[in-house]
């Protein structure tokens, strides 16, 4: 079992418009690896992307078994309605935010906040997802 940290982020060109997700996840205890994924997912808006992208990250600890998951994520809004700070007003971010809660009870799951510019590497690996339309 591991303990893993997750950068993640989603961004759309248009708001609605081409969206794609970026998550780097390293083992927490400090070794080289580290998962790049980056993924083209339609046409959305922002919060759907950066939704996305949680549940990306979610899904990837849950499948590998990992014990802890910590979160980093540039969406204020993402991190406020995962703590409870902010309700979910939107269906569709309930119906996301319902799906990513119900992934983390299988985790030792926090997630935090951090600017942007702290997030530069899955914020690229959205952007990039976005120009190509495609996933790596």
């Amino acid at each position: 079992m591991r303990d893993l940290v997750a950068y993640v982020d989603g961004g759309s060109h248009g708001n609605p418009g081409p969206s794609a997700v970026g998550i780097v996840i390293v083992d927490a205890a400090g070794s080289e690896q580290k998962i790049t994924i980056a993924k083209f997912i339609g046409h959305q808006d922002s919060n759907v992307a950066e939704y996305v992208a949680l549940m990306e990250a979610l899904q990837f600890a849950v499948s590998c078994k990992a014990r802890r998951l910590h979160v980093y994520s540039d969406s204020q809004v993402v991190v406020r309605q995962m703590t409870g700070e902010y309700a979910c007003q939107s269906p569709r971010l309930y119906s996301l935010n319902w799906t990513c809660r119900k992934l983390a009870r299988n985790l030792n799951f926090t997630i935090a906040h951090l600017p942007r510019e702290h997030n530069r590497e899955a914020h690229g690996l959205a952007k990039s997802a976005v120009r190509s339309r495609h996933s790596k």
